[in-house]
């Protein structure tokens, strides 16, 4: 079986010692790493045998092929030194196009990289290629199916290809947990980096709204969005972060960020649970009795390691949420517009400059674009132009969200942090019907609405399929909730699946 051959093979062997190897806590001597073109021309190998070939996992969109013979002459000498990182594909970089899945971009070579991407070139990250992703970020219409684009198909789970991915971040999850890149970058408006790292079981971070800059980012909500890291380890996932994050006068909001961190991977290896007092969400663990001892598992983990633990029973406003889709609903238009008249002129290109411009060639092209799922978001946005009802939903949202959920659960219960479990395992595909979320389970909604911190880690699996474990914490706390997931991981007990790259049996 293929499972097999790749569990066995010297590549695979080798991949898992690179990892070991990196290590802070392991021997002086084994932290010397393969040189890094030597790494990336197995993960380049890798995507070759999983991706464009076997079983077709569709992860990535466009990749170097010859970046392991150019890394070396051309790659900044910073702290990232040459580590590969592939790229959701609504980021620009400057030498791919930047379709966000949709052939009205596929063209969209601007030769630009965005500030993250330059600030990830100047730490010494090499950009490997660009991930497939829900199409426009799955925000066209509400019978998608995440993982799915007109530009790169669906993309399927390692862990079970004949399982979602999660979206809209689904190719950059699914190529971390395949061992394509030792990072990717995603992005998230509500939950599009923490669903795909839960569902593909990685680590992904959704970092306060303003760390990291989204100047060239396909965008949805200026209120909502943000770029954050997907990686193997919490410790991976602070080394990029680093990277990323940064200023830019272009986005205001990453000006108003109190005590700019340069390295979120300090403290972590000392971080201790020993007295931090963690709310548990009992009313969102959900209705799976299957997620809910997984999750019962890993607070045993945290209890054991010294943490105390406090049951919180919490129903939250649920006005936030038709108060963030009318904000999402009013920016998307606005933003959108904004981005497409940013891109250059290219010659023989009928560049789209408006949502109503999308809306049109996605009529056009409805053989290719709108053969499983329709536009209604997109038609809707059109239409909800009125100021005064989104300045007023936008400040009841962020409210609720923030003052009146996550730091008003934190201050009441006297914690520090808050933890859920982030979704269940990943359904079945299904492109005739659409996705099949489990709405019971997680609390990522208030974060992502409020701009706060979420951090998932693999805690587990659901009959071979991999479930995250969800940390919050307050506003700007993104290195207290990093050093939290990383005391999580050496306190873990569980056993962690991993990929089968074939169709999903029971164990």
């Amino acid at each position: 079986m293929l499972a097999a051959l790749l569990a066995s093979s010297p590549l695979h062997a080798q991949d898992r010692a690179d990892t070991e190897a990196e290590e802070q806590d392991a021997p002086a001597i084994m932290r010397i790493p393969p040189p890094r073109n030597v790494i990336a021309r197995r993960q380049i190998e890798r995507i070759r045998e999983l991706d464009d070939a076997g079983p077709e996992l569709n992860a990535v969109i466009v990749y170097d092929q010859e970046a392991y013979r150019t890394m070396g002459r051309s790659m900044v000498k910073g702290p990232l030194l040459g580590r590969t990182v592939l790229v959701k594909d609504n980021i620009e970089t400057r030498e791919f196009p930047t379709t966000a899945g949709s052939l009205a971009l596929a063209n969209n070579y601007t030769g630009r990289d965005a500030p993250l991407i330059a600030n990830l070139r100047n730490a010494g990250g090499v950009v490997l290629g660009k991930t497939n992703l829900s199409e426009w970020a799955n925000i066209r219409d509400n019978a998608s199916t995440s993982g799915w684009s007109a530009v790169g198909g669906l993309t399927r789970n390692p862990y079970a290809i004949d399982r979602n991915s999660c979206g809209s971040s689904s190719g950059s999850g699914a190529a971390v947990a395949a061992g394509f890149a030792w990072g990717a970058i995603g992005t998230e408006t509500n939950g599009s980096i923490t669903c795909p790292a839960s569902i593909n079981g990685i680590v992904g971070f959704k970092p306060s709204i303003g760390l990291v800059s989204r100047t060239h980012v396909v965008p949805i909500s200026s209120t909502q969005d943000t770029a954050g890291p997907m990686t193997k380890t919490v410790r991976d996932a602070a080394m990029l972060l680093g990277a990323i994050a940064g200023t830019d006068t272009a986005d205001p909001v990453t000006l108003t960020v109190p005590n700019r961190k340069q390295k979120y991977t300090d403290g972590l290896s000392e971080f201790s649970l020993e007295g931090v007092r963690i709310g548990v969400m009992r009313n969102q663990i959900g209705n799976r009795e299957d997620v809910k001892t997984v999750f019962e598992t890993a607070l045993a983990d945290l209890e054991r390691a010294g943490a105390v633990l406090v049951d919180i029973e919490f129903e939250p406003d649920t006005a936030m949420y038709g108060d963030s889709f009318t904000v999402l609903m009013f920016e998307l238009r606005e933003e959108m517009g904004k981005y497409l008249r940013s891109l250059p002129e290219m010659e023989g290109q009928d560049t789209p400059r408006s949502l109503t411009d999308l809306i049109a060639f996605n009529a056009a092209h409805a053989d290719k674009e709108m053969r499983w799922f329709g536009q209604d978001l997109f038609e809707l946005a059109e239409t909800t132009t009125d100021r005064e009802v989104y300045e007023t939903a936008r400040a009841n949202a962020v409210r609720i969200a923030g003052e009146e959920t996550l730091d008003m659960l934190l201050a009441e219960n006297t914690v520090q942090f808050l933890v859920a479990p982030t979704r269940g395992p990943a359904w079945t595909s299904d492109l005739v019907n659409g996705d099949n979320f489990n709405g019971s389970i997680g609390f990522g909604s208030p974060a992502a609405i409020a701009g706060y911190p979420h951090l998932t880690v693999p805690m587990g699996r659901v009959e071979a399929l991999p479930v995250g474990i969800s940390f919050f914490g307050a506003k700007w706390a993104d290195h207290e909730v990093l050093k939290l997931g990383a005391a999580y991981e050496r306190a873990r007990t569980a056993e962690l699946p991993g990929p089968t790259f074939e169709r999903w049996k029971a164990e």
